[in-house]
């Protein structure tokens, strides 16, 4: 099969011919990849902010396609189904976080495109308890960056109070953001979009879809926040994001990897404000995210790029050179933006 094969940090992604995963466990599933979603949990492992990833690695974990082989443990999925495979590969099943409903900050927890390989691939292969039924009349380009950006964006949402808010910023207008703004919008919030200073492409996307208002990260809203989401990579932003808060407000980072918090005056953080950090997801979130994307519906702005073409999506996504998000389509060999 063909594969972008990462070996190392700062390096190009390499096309390579592999063999097809073979089903190790009797709990795995094998998949034909549809589409792959990237996501920026991808640059930082290749740019190698994130340490010690399995080498040499297929990255990639927003994963939809077919089952094509299944181990003989498996149930409740069967060959010919459309699944989805998220960043959270396997747990432990049985550390203190995971006995008591955090099996995201599983102490032994293994991640699809990380510690194990992923889907910049034409064939992956998954433990199918950690894989979501999608529907079949599912788009694949268009539901893959449902299984990153859309689950990681629900839980910051959720943890910084879902429905409950009122009025919420958003710090950083990607792929989660802009499927979050349906999410509240769904609910009857305000959302209040931040952008990079001049990043017009973002400011109108945020406003086709409906937010209250949009500007520049170096601007104030016009009101006060209830609740602040921040998924660019960027630390100065959460201590910005305490200006605009209010008395007991939630700042939550839904990144990864972000660059260093600037010290700041501890009057930014009396009155019960606080920071706070996501990390993973949980099954649970995937289940309850993916039932509501349905509801709602979701859509999503999608840029298609041909698994060759992997590497130059990376650099798009790095300089921020498109809006919504990126996907690698492996269902055909044409080349075009959606």
């Amino acid at each position: 099969m063909r594969a972008m094969v990462f070996e190392g940090p700062d390096r190009p992604l390499q096309m390579r011919d592999v063999a097809v995963p073979a089903i190790e466990a009797d709990d795995q599933v094998l998949v034909r990849v549809e589409a792959c979603g990237l996501c920026r949990t991808d640059l930082h492992i290749i740019d190698g902010d994130l340490d010690k990833p399995k080498l040499p690695l297929i990255p990639g974990h927003q994963i939809v396609g077919r089952v094509v082989a299944t181990g003989k443990h498996v149930s409740g999925i069967s060959v010919g189904e459309r699944v989805g495979v998220p960043w959270l590969g396997r747990t432990d099943g049985d550390c203190r976080f995971c006995r008591s409903g955090r099996e995201n900050l599983c102490e032994s927890a293994e991640f699809t495109g990380y510690t194990l390989d992923g889907g910049f691939a034409e064939y992956a292969k998954a433990h199918a308890a950690f894989c979501f039924p999608l529907p079949e009349a599912a788009v694949p380009l268009d539901i893959a960056p449902l299984l990153c950006a859309g689950l990681i964006g629900y839980r910051t949402w959720r943890l910084a109070g879902g429905e409950d808010n009122r009025n919420i910023g958003i710090y950083g207008f990607g792929a989660a953001a802009h499927i979050l703004t349906q999410v509240a919008n769904h609910f009857g919030q305000s959302v209040f979009a931040f952008t990079r200073p001049g990043d017009e492409a973002a400011l109108s996307l945020a406003r086709e879809l409906g937010v209250a208002w949009a500007g520049g990260s170096d601007e104030a809203p016009p009101v006060t926040l209830d609740a602040a989401l921040v998924f660019a990579p960027l630390g100065e932003l959460m201590v910005t994001a305490l200006d605009h808060v209010d008395r007991g407000a939630p700042v939550v980072s839904g990144g990864i990897h972000m660059s260093d918090i600037p010290a700041f005056a501890y009057e930014k953080l009396w009155q019960e404000r606080s920071l706070m950090s996501v990390a993973n997801l949980t099954r649970r979130d995937g289940e309850e995210f993916l039932a509501l994307a349905a509801k709602i519906p979701v859509t999503t702005t999608v840029h298609r790029y041909a698994l060759a073409r992997t590497n130059e999506a990376l650099a798009d996504l790095r300089h921020g050179r498109f809006t919504g998000a990126a996907v690698i389509d492996l269902t055909n060999g044409r080349d075009r933006s959606r």
